[in-house]
C-alpha cells in the first residue's frame, strides 16, 4: 500500500471531488460518518465527549462528527477555536450545521479568552485541532491547550493525527505540545510519521479508516513510501520442482561466529537450512567445531585456521549466497579478512552485525562494498555507521540515501523494518512483534536472507519475503510462546509454517 505524503493526500482529496465526482462538503461529511461510527463502535450514548475543533478541515471533520452523535444521542460539548476570524469553507458550513442542530449541549466560539472546561475521566476528549496540514509546531494559546488536555485524565481521541504531530518530518517539532492520543481515527491511510517509534507515545491505538477516495488517483501517484502487504509477497513465493535435489536449489555459505559466540553461528545457520536451501556450509574459528557438529548436524562445518577468530577470507565461487557478521567479533586481523572477503566475494552477499561494526569502524571501507550488498542494522548499528540521527525520520533519510550511494539494500530494522531501495523507495515491513526484540533475533534475519538468495530469488525479492518471513515466523512464535517467553530460537522453529502459510495462499500453488 502507497503512503503518501500529506501534500499528496490533499491532492488526492481534490482528485477524488474532482473524479467521481463529489463535493469537498459531502466528502467530509462521508469522512465524519466513518469517524462517528467508529467511536460508537466503542462509547455507549452514556459516554459525555468534548470536542475541541480547529479552524480547518480538521476541525470541519470535529465539528461534523460532534453533530452526528449528538443526533444519536450523545452529550457533546463543542468548542470551536476561531481565533484569526478565519475558517475554512467547509469547517464554516459545518459550524452552520452545528449551531442548527439542537441536541448540542454546548456550543462555543473562541475568538480570544478561553475559559477551559474541567476534563475528568469520564470525559472523551475528540482532538480536532489540527491534521495533516500542520508544518510548524503548535505554539501560544494552542500550545497550553494540548498541555491541559495532556495532563488531563480524560481519553483522546484524534482525527486523522494527533493534533501537533506532522504527517512525515517531526526532527525539529516539539514534542511537549504534541496530543497525546488514547485512539487514533486516521483516514484512509497511516501517515509516515505513524511508523516511527518515538511517536507511538502520541497515537495511542490506530484505526484506519476506509471514506473511498478515488483509487483511481492513489494509483496515479508517485510515492517514495509503502508498505508491504501480504498478497505482494504471496506472488513472490517459488515451489522447489518434485525433482530437486540439494544440489539443484542452492549452497550458502555463512562466515560467523568468534570464540563464545557461536550461538549465533548456529541461529544463522538453523534459519538458513529452514529457508529451504540444499546445503549450507558455516565456516567459524576451531573453537566452535564441536558446538556446530552438536547443534547444527545438517551444516558442512568449514573451520577457520586459527582458534578464536575469523582470520582470513574464503574461496566463495562455489556458493550462490554468503551471509556474513554475525558474532564474528572486531579483531583487527578478523576486520583485514572481512574487507578481503567483500571485495572477492562475486555472489549475493548478506553483511549484518560485527561486519556493520568492522565497517563503521572503517568507514573508508563503505565504498568498496560490491554493488548489490544487502545490510540489516538495527538502529545503533546504522548510526555507527552513518552518525547520529536525533530520530527515525532523519535515520530514514540517512538510510535512503546510503542505499543509494552504495547502490545496494539497506534493511533498518525496527518495529516496522524499512527497507531501502537502490532507487530511493522505502518498503515498510507489516510484520512481527515485540517479542522479536530479543538476542539472536537479527542473526535468524541474516540466516533466511542467505537462504533465499541462495534459492534464486533477486535481491529485491529476497529483501521483502525474507523480511515479511522473518516478521510472520515471529507472530507465529508469539501466539504459542507468547511475546514475553519467546527467543531467537522459536522463530526459526516457526519458519516452515510461515512459508507453508504463504505457499497456500500464494497463486503459484
Amino acid at each position: 500500500m502507497k503512503i503518501l505524503t500529506s501534500s499528496q493526500i490533499h491532492e488526492l482529496d481534490q482528485y477524488t471531488i474532482a473524479h467521481e465526482p463529489i463535493e469537498s462538503l459531502q466528502l467530509m461529511e462521508r469522512a465524519a460518518k466513518a469517524l462517528t461510527r467508529a467511536i460508537a463502535e466503542r462509547w455507549t450514548t452514556s459516554t459525555t465527549f468534548v470536542t475541541f475543533a480547529g479552524p480547518g478541515n480538521n476541525g470541519g471533520d470535529a465539528l461534523a462528527v460532534s453533530r452526528m452523535l449528538a443526533e444519536l444521542g450523545y452529550e457533546v460539548s463543542v468548542y470551536l477555536f476561531n481565533i484569526g476570524g478565519r475558517l475554512s469553507a467547509d469547517c464554516a458550513s459545518n459550524k452552520q450545521r452545528l449551531e442548527e442542530c439542537k441536541r448540542v449541549k454546548l456550543f462555543v466560539e473562541v475568538t480570544q479568552e478561553f475559559d477551559p472546561p474541567q476534563l475528568t475521566s469520564s470525559l472523551v476528549v475528540i482532538d480536532g485541532l489540527f491534521g495533516s496540514g500542520t508544518n510548524k509546531p503548535l505554539a501560544g494559546g494552542f500550545a497550553s491547550l494540548v498541555k491541559y488536555i495532556n495532563a488531563s485524565p480524560a481519553k483522546v481521541v484524534s482525527i486523522d493525527l494527533p493534533s501537533g504531530l506532522m504527517s512525515e518530518d517531526n526532527s525539529f517539532n516539539v514534542r511537549a505540545n504534541i496530543i497525546r492520543a488514547n485512539l487514533t481515527l486516521t483516514l484512509q491511510q497511516p501517515k509516515l510519521s505513524f511508523l516511527f517509534a518515538e511517536n507511538q507515545s502520541f497515537l495511542g491505538e490506530v484505526e484506519v479508516l476506509d471514506i473511498r477516495l478515488s483509487e483511481e488517483g492513489m494509483e496515479l501517484a508517485t510515492t517514495h513510501y509503502s508498505t508491504l502487504e501480504r498478497e505482494e509477497v504471496t506472488k513472490m513465493m517459488t515451489r522447489r520442482s518434485a525433482f530437486a535435489h540439494k544440489g539443484t536449489i542452492g549452497h550458502s555459505l555463512l562466515i560467523a561466529g568468534s570464540y563464545g559466540m557461536g550461538g549465533a553461528a548456529i541461529l544463522a545457520t538453523r534459519a538458513c537450512l529452514r529457508s529451504g536451501v540444499g546445503k549450507v556450509t558455516i565456516h567459524t574459528p576451531r573453537h566452535n567445531n564441536l558446538l556446530m557438529q552438536i547443534a547444527v548436524p545438517e551444516a558442512v562445518v568449514q573451520l577457520d585456521k586459527e582458534e578464536t577468530i575469523f582470520s582470513e577470507p574464503v574461496d566463495s565461487d562455489d556458493y550462490h549466497a554468503l551471509g556474513i557478521g554475525p558474532g564474528l567479533g572486531t579483531s583487527e586481523q578478523t576486520a583485514i579478512a572481512l574487507i578481503a572477503q567483500l571485495r572477492r566475494t562475486q555472489c549475493p552477499i548478506v553483511a549484518d552485525a560485527d561486519a556493520l561494526n568492522i565497517l563503521s569502524n572503517h568507514p573508508a571501507w563503505l565504498q568498496q562494498l560490491p554493488k548489490g550488498v544487502i545490510i540489516t542494522p538495527h538502529a545503533k548499528e546504522f548510526d555507527r555507521l552513518s552518525g547520529h540521527s536525533s530520530d527515525s525520520f532523519e535515520r530514514l533519510q540517512k538510510a535512503i540515501a546510503m542505499a543509494k550511494r552504495l547502490q545496494g539494500f539497506v534493511i533498518l530494522k525496527g518495529h516496522y523494518t524499512a527497507i531501502c531501495f537502490p532507487d530511493g523507495h522505502v518498503v515498510f515491513n507489516t510484520t512481527g512483534n515485540a517479542g522479536m526484540a530479543t538476542a539472536g533475533s537479527g542473526d535468524v534475519l541474516t540466516g533466511i536472507l542467505t537462504g533465499l538468495l541462495t534459492r534464486g530469488y533477486t535481491r529485491e525479492q529476497a529483501c521483502l519475503l525474507g523480511t515479511y518471513l522473518h516478521g510472520l515466523a515471529g507472530d507465529i512464535a508469539a501466539e504459542v510462546k507468547g511475546m514475553e517467553g519467546m527467543i531467537a530460537s522459536d522463530i526459526i522453529d516457526a519458519l516452515p509454517q510461515a512459508i507453508l502459510q504463504l505457499q497456500q495462499s500464494s497463486p503459484h500453488q
